[in-house]
């Protein structure tokens, strides 16, 4: 298990975008706007975060 975290917030609103992306962002527990999550850096977590790449900010 990786004990590297990555630090996401979202700095752009979902409205308008596809229901897909709304629930990606909820899978990251992001929340609403400029909320700010640490999540485990994982293959998983980063294909989540390429899929919403402009929606989000990653602090590493």
């Amino acid at each position: 298990m990786s004990d590297k975290k990555v630090r996401v917030r979202q700095i752009k609103s979902e409205i308008g975008y596809d229901r897909k992306q709304r629930a990606t962002l909820r899978g990251l527990g992001i929340r609403r706007m400029h909320h700010c999550v640490e999540v485990e850096d994982t293959p998983a977590v980063r294909g989540m975060i390429l899929k919403v790449t402009h929606l989000v900010q990653v602090e590493e």
